[in-house]
C-alpha cells in the first residue's frame, strides 16, 4: 500500500508545469548533485556518495538482485545496459517531487544528467521509457511530469522498442480469463467501460456485463477526491475507452485498486 504523504512546495523549488495534482505539487525541488558510481538495474543506481537511487515514475525490468526464486524479466540485462551506458559516471542532479526516501531508504527523484556548465542535459527517466528500456510507473506520493512520460512510452510502443517487442510486456484486453494467468504482476490494460458504478463509497468500472467475473478498476472512497480536477468524471465513463495500468489482484474476478488518476489514461 502507498504511503500516504502530504507535500507543500519549498521555496527555491523548480516549477516544471501544471498538473492535476494541484499547484503544489507541481513542483520538484533541487537535491543531491554528484556523479553515477554503479547501476544496480535500469531504473535503480548509486551515486559517488553513497546514496542509492530509484528513477521514480518509470518501472524497468527486474533482475533477481540475489532474491531467492525470483525469476528475472526479459530485456533485464539490456535495460540496465542502457542506463549504464547513458549514466555510469555522469554528473547527475537529483529533484524531488513529493516523498523523498521510501521503505529502503532509496532516494525517490527524477535524475537529470548535467552538461558542461552544470545545467540540465538529459531526464533519464524520459531517456529510458524512450528507447523502450522501461514503462511508465507512477506514485500516488510523488510528482512528476507524467504526460512527457506517456508521450516517450507511446512513441516507443508503437515503434516495438525495447521491451514493447517482447509479448511479455504487451498490453492487456481486459479478458477476465486470460488476465487471471496475470494476478499479482503489474500490467497494462486497454479496453471499453462497459458500466461505472458507485456503490458502498467505492467507485467501480466494470470491463464486462458481470462484475462478478469480469475485470474491475476499483477506487476507494479516500482516492475519488484526487480524480475531481480530471476533464472527466469516473462516474460517467461507461462507453468510454481507457487505458490502466497497475498491479492485478482478484476482487470478483481479476482487478486493479486505483488510487491516483496517472494510472488512467482516458483515449476516447
Amino acid at each position: 500500500m502507498a504511503w500516504k504523504h502530504k507535500f507543500k512546495a519549498l521555496g527555491g523549488a523548480l516549477l516544471l508545469a501544471s498538473t492535476s495534482l494541484g499547484a503544489k505539487a507541481s513542483y520538484l525541488t533541487p537535491g543531491e548533485i554528484g556523479h553515477v558510481k554503479s547501476i544496480v538495474d535500469g531504473d535503480t543506481l548509486f551515486l559517488d556518495n553513497g546514496l542509492k537511487v530509484r528513477l521514480s515514475a518509470m518501472q524497468a525490468p527486474k533482475l533477481p538482485l540475489g532474491r531467492p526464486g525470483f525469476e528475472k524479466w526479459p530485456m533485464a540485462d539490456e535495460s540496465k545496459a542502457a542506463l549504464t551506458e547513458l549514466a555510469k559516471g555522469k554528473k547527475v542532479q537529483l529533484y524531488y517531487g513529493g516523498l523523498k526516501r521510501d521503505r529502503y531508504d532509496r532516494a525517490l527523484a527524477q535524475v537529470y544528467l548535467l552538461d558542461a556548465d552544470g545545467k540540465q542535459d538529459i531526464w533519464l527517466q524520459e531517456a529510458m521509457i524512450k528507447q523502450g528500456m522501461g514503462r511508465v510507473y507512477t506514485w500516488p506520493d510523488t510528482w512528476q511530469d507524467s504526460k512527457k512520460l506517456y508521450l516517450a512510452e507511446q512513441s516507443a510502443r508503437a515503434a516495438d522498442l525495447g521491451i514493447w517487442n517482447d509479448p511479455y510486456y504487451k498490453v492487456r484486453s481486459p479478458d477476465a480469463n486470460a488476465l487471471s494467468q496475470d494476478l499479482d504482476s503489474f500490467q497494462i490494460i486497454e479496453g471499453l467501460v462497459v458500466k461505472s458504478a458507485f456503490v458502498k463509497d467505492r467507485i467501480f468500472l466494470n470491463f464486462g456485463s458481470d462484475y462478478r467475473t469480469d475485470f474491475t478498476v476499483i477506487v476507494d472512497k479516500p482516492d475519488i477526491k484526487k480524480f475531481e480536477n480530471k476533464d472527466y468524471s469516473l462516474k460517467d465513463l461507461s462507453g468510454t475507452w481507457v487505458r490502466v495500468r497497475g498491479w492485478v489482484e482478484f476482487s470478483n474476478g481479476p482487478a486493479i485498486y486505483l488510487d491516483h488518476p496517472e494510472r488512467l489514461e482516458v483515449l476516447k
